[in-house]
């Protein structure tokens, strides 16, 4: 079935080749790498910002995906944790 004018057909599939390194999890993804683990973190490690935002919402998910894209670590000790915890005065 031929596309509508205007319109252009695009691989969206990576096709990795036996030289490519996957520099994160979404990169491993993309390559269909499923058994990619990631560098090490020092867990001590806190040089970014902590969020007061609840796990689950809009905002926690926005947080952690500027984290993963960053390449920092996806948890800050200091994150909160649970509604219990409230936010930090």
């Amino acid at each position: 079935m031929p596309l509508p004018d205007g319109f252009v057909f695009h691989d969206v599939l990576f096709q990795p080749t036996e030289f490519d390194v996957p520099q994160s999890v979404l990169d491993a993804i993309r390559m269909g790498v499923w058994d990619y683990e990631p560098d090490d973190v020092d867990d001590e490690v806190t040089d970014f910002i902590s969020t007061q935002a609840l796990p689950g919402t809009v905002e926690k998910l926005d947080v952690l995906a500027q984290r993963l894209e960053s390449g920092l670590p996806l948890w800050h000790p200091s994150d909160r944790r649970t509604f219990d915890d409230g936010p930090v005065e």
